[in-house]
């Protein structure tokens, strides 16, 4: 994973969202607003990117997202419940079509029991109420390199997500209008095929 990676998701991740007319927050935690930066490198990006939260302490997660003191006691800030409430909080915050949240551990220090360095927990929400979650463990690979293979596997959450159910239903209508003229002409094909042996 490398910076090229992340260019090319990001580029690619923007053109979609254009197309479908689809708006994105992030909600970072460990990455400290990288995502964000990845998209708003690219050219244009105004379009699709509203705001990026960067929500490194607890405070932060609950002033900016609106994640609930409980959740973060009882199941600490770098956990599945409280990567869904950092994104449900920013999608509902920004009122975006989707929304991006990240909360782990690069290291070198801050492993606890059960969550060592290099776990990371990842979760899309989109608008239409779909929420993926994703639970990551990198290794002590270097903070560096976690935080960019988190900021790569965060925007093909953001893919999957923004494919969401609109894919199927532009095929469907390409593949209706190539086949209405099919349909239409083999039937007069077959039909001057059969008169003409009934007329000799």
């Amino acid at each position: 994973m490398s910076g090229s990676d992340a260019r090319a998701l990001s580029r690619s991740l923007l053109d979609l969202c254009r197309m479908r007319k689809l708006t994105i927050a992030t909600a970072e935690s460990c990455t400290g607003g990288l995502v964000a930066g990845a998209l708003t490198d690219i050219p244009g990006s105004s379009d699709v990117i509203d705001r990026g939260f960067v929500t490194y302490s607890n405070d932060a997660k609950r002033a900016m997202l609106g994640v609930k003191a409980t959740t973060l006691a009882t199941f600490g800030a770098v956990s599945k419940e409280t990567a869904t409430a950092m994104a449900i909080g920013a999608l509902e915050k920004a009122g975006v079509d989707l929304a991006v949240s990240i909360t782990g551990i690069a290291g070198p220090g801050g492993a606890t029991p059960g969550k060592p360095v290099g776990l990371v927990h990842f979760a899309v929400a989109s608008r239409d109420g779909k929420i993926l979650h994703r639970e990551f463990r990198f290794g002590a690979i270097g903070r560096s390199t976690v935080r960019q293979r988190s900021v790569v596997e965060a925007l093909r959450m953001l893919m999957e997500l923004a494919r969401g159910p609109q894919p199927p239903v532009k095929p469907r209508r390409e593949t209706m209008s190539r086949l209405r003229p099919r349909v239409a002409r083999t039937p007069r094909r077959s039909a001057v095929k059969r008169r003409r042996p009934a007329r000799t």
